[in-house]
């Protein structure tokens, strides 16, 4: 335990209060998992907590002091036992009063893993059997599900969100209760939502946590895009694909080696646009054309209506938009540069993560030598401008060497310049271009 943790108990202990760890912090503790975030909670009320820990801070109504500590944890949050009563948003309690006991404040948890309590001497409060369900690997409501979520739909997403993460299963009757108040999830602010979506996709198993989605019938409520991508046929004559739309980017997700969630989302949803394009002609093929553009526009829908940021949406809508980028020996260098342009440089390694995914989803090999040849060639046009900002001079060289006045004539003698060194007239070498200078002198 970390000492700051341990001071916090024995400070209250000596000033005659009551205080546990409680939370997620004490189900990590139990499984092993390091602890970075530590939650308090005693019988002390607010004010009282801040005459033991005057540095803390307290501007909530919910009894939560918070207060910075020096071991490179989150701020520990530290409140007082407190009974819930009414949540006519879904989300938050109309009434709150501070309780009395532990189990009082334990029984309005959400499952009965974060149900559990640890005291200064590492002794386990377990009033649910928590502990059980930490063995047997479940995700259990306390008490009556149906009430837990109708206090708080997003706890629907937080039971999926933690069994990706853990690869627990979720109990039966919590899951049917999830089923029954899906709906509910609308009631949320959709930045909590998308929240709790990054953080399942950032989890080292983002594939069965979307399974679970789907599963408990919140897919259909956060993105019922993707449900209307399951039944649509892929396989035909001449098509690599052997999965409907739906369940190829299940596996696309599956397979996609980058931890980033931006890239793991756009890697689910990059064929979204599938069900709007589809066509089966009479020879049996099937065809999408453009569907990477219909899919570009639900991304920027998905993008806007779970409120990314605009870092976020730009990269997001770009994978999509440009997934399909051709692979072919006969490239130019201009065509290559294109694909580098339209991605961006920072993006390639996601896009390039999202081909391979996208390949592996479809019952393809990881790999062709034409992705590798591509791969090579993305290197070595990396090593020639990409614009005339790229060139070893500058606006400032050609006007001192051709004593030239600013104006769109200096603009002009760098993009013929630029024009060179791609057609590989002359090599992106300062010494090189300042010779070349020379033949676009007003005067010669």
């Amino acid at each position: 335990m970390p000492t700051s943790v341990q001071n916090i108990l024995n400070k209250f202990n000596k000033a005659g209060y009551e205080i546990y760890i409680v939370g997620g912090a004490v189900r990590d503790v139990l499984m092993g998992r390091l602890v970075s975030d530590w939650d308090f909670t005693t019988n002390a009320t607010p004010e009282k907590i801040l005459k033991v820990i005057p540095e803390g801070f307290y501007d909530n109504t919910y009894g939560t002091v918070g207060l910075s500590n020096t071991d490179n944890l989150k701020p520990f949050e530290i409140t007082t036992y407190r009974t819930e009563r009414g949540y006519s948003d879904a989300r938050h309690p109309d009434k709150i009063a501070w309780g009395k006991t532990l189990e009082e404040d334990i029984s309005r948890r959400d499952f009965t893993i974060n149900a559990l309590a640890l005291d200064k001497n590492l002794k386990v409060i377990d009033y649910f059997k928590g502990q059980a369900d930490i063995k047997d690997k479940l995700i259990r409501a306390v008490r009556d599900p149906d009430e837990r979520f109708n206090e708080d739909a997003l706890r629907m997403m937080r039971a999926v969100r933690i069994a990706s993460e853990l690869r627990f299963t979720i109990e039966d009757k919590t899951l049917e209760a999830i089923k029954k108040n899906a709906a509910l999830i609308n009631k949320i602010a959709k930045e909590r939502v998308r929240d709790e979506l990054f953080k399942l996709l950032a989890s080292p198993n983002p594939y069965e946590g979307v399974m679970h989605l789907k599963n408990s019938g919140l897919m259909a409520e956060i993105l019922p895009e993707m449900e209307k991508c399951f039944g649509v046929e892929q396989k035909s004559p001449g098509r690599h694909h052997i999965y409907d739309v739906g369940t190829h980017l299940l596996m696309s997700l599956k397979n996609c080696k980058s931890e980033d969630p931006i890239t793991r989302f756009a890697t689910l949803i990059h064929d979204i646009g599938k069900p709007q394009t589809y066509k089966k002609l009479t020879s049996g093929v099937i065809t999408f054309y453009n569907h990477e553009m219909v899919s570009t526009r639900i991304a920027e829908n998905i993008a806007d209506r779970l409120r990314f940021s605009k870092k976020e949406k730009d990269k997001f809508v770009i994978l999509v938009r440009w997934h399909q980028f051709t692979v072919d020996e006969h490239q130019t260098d201009a065509a290559i540069r294109r694909v580098l342009r339209n991605v961006g440089l920072d993006n390639m390694e996601d896009m390039l993560a999202l081909r391979v995914a996208d390949r592996l989803g479809g019952g393809a090999r990881e790999t062709s030598w034409r992705l590798e040849e591509f791969k090579k060639r993305l290197v070595e046009v990396q090593k020639e401008p990409f614009s005339v900002r790229d060139l070893k001079i500058d606006g400032n060289d050609v006007m001192r060497e051709l004593k030239l006045k600013p104006g769109p004539e200096v603009g002009k003698i760098l993009e013929g310049l630029f024009n060179e060194v791609v057609e590989k007239k002359v090599e992106n070498k300062k010494e090189d271009l300042l010779k070349r200078l020379i033949t676009f002198s007003p005067k010669s």
